[in-house]
């Protein structure tokens, strides 16, 4: 199993610009390098992992996906499962 590492990501928009610019739902395997559309804050910890305008990172995606897959929760994600995530439209 990958452990993840850098779990902080860059700001590269304003969060009100990237939650509500136009945006898609994509397969988390092609969400790396994307720039979040939504809060993702999984349970436990309960901390954000992701807001929307930060860029995801393979580390991230890894650290949700692993977590979901071991019981924990991402209430805020429009797909529960993490199987996509939503990011602003390139």
């Amino acid at each position: 199993m990958r452990i993840a590492g850098n779990l902080r990501l860059e700001q590269i928009m304003p969060p009100r610009e990237a939650f509500f610019a136009e945006a898609e739902q994509v397969p988390v395997d092609k969400a790396a390098g994307r720039i979040a559309a939504e809060m993702l804050t999984p349970y436990p910890p309960g901390i954000p992992a992701a807001l929307p305008g930060e860029r995801f990172t393979e580390d991230v995606l890894v650290y949700l996906r692993t977590g979901v897959c071991s019981g924990m929760v991402v209430p805020d994600a429009m797909d529960a499962s993490l199987s996509s995530v939503r990011v602003v439209r390139e």
